[in-house]
């Protein structure tokens, strides 16, 4: 007993440390891409030699994909947040202000990750190209998906199409993300929004 209790306090931190490490990776891919990301930038960052990172982490892809899945948990989960919002117009707003709300907070890096990580990949680099894709699509679907809901419960009119309107609201969430890299204050991107607003056919 006494030796599984100082086991487990013992795992505790490591894990901890664990997870601030992969928080530190996944701000320098925000900040530098996935190519211009070097391991000796990872490895300052994160506070530990490449031996330690290749043993927990993987090696410099598996840490992109570990540092993704952080991020859709945690700065990005105003997104799924998002969609359980009761009405359509609800999600759409929902997203839009959270985006807001996400880009402009001083903590983070500017832009949006999923945009500048794998955007500029060289062919050495298709796996993260192909994984940042298949990412954006998947926000996409999800999108589209709850829209299909709407549209069922007679929430989102019959001659919107949840496939359109999923495009158009990644494509108002990406152009966000490029104005907020392009400096845009959280007021100025507000006013985008508000102009998107009164555009939505819901």
């Amino acid at each position: 007993m006494t030796s599984d209790t100082t086991h487990a306090k013992m795992g505790r931190p490591r894990a901890f440390r664990e997870q601030d490490a992969l928080d530190a990776a996944m701000r320098i891919f925000w900040e530098k891409g996935y190519e211009g990301a070097s391991l000796d930038d990872l490895t300052e960052a994160m506070g530990i030699n490449r031996s330690s990172l290749y043993a927990t982490f993987g090696d410099k892809e598996a840490l992109f994909q570990k540092a993704i899945e952080r991020y859709r948990e945690g700065p990005m989960g105003f997104f799924h947040e998002a969609l359980q919002q009761a009405t359509a117009r609800g999600v759409v707003e929902a997203l839009f202000r959270g985006t807001v709300k996400f880009l402009a907070d001083p903590s983070h890096p500017k832009g949006c990750l999923t945009l500048q990580g794998g955007l500029a990949c060289g062919a050495g680099a298709e796996n993260v190209k192909r994984l940042m894709i298949g990412w954006r699509k998947g926000g996409q679907s999800m999108l589209q998906k709850r829209f299909h809901r709407a549209h069922s419960e007679g929430d989102l009119a019959k001659d919107v199409s949840p496939t359109d309107l999923a495009r158009y609201i990644a494509i108002v969430m990406n152009g966000l993300g490029v104005q907020a890299v392009n400096g845009a204050t959280a007021a100025e991107m507000n006013r985008a929004v508000e102009l998107a607003l009164r555009s939505m056919p819901i």
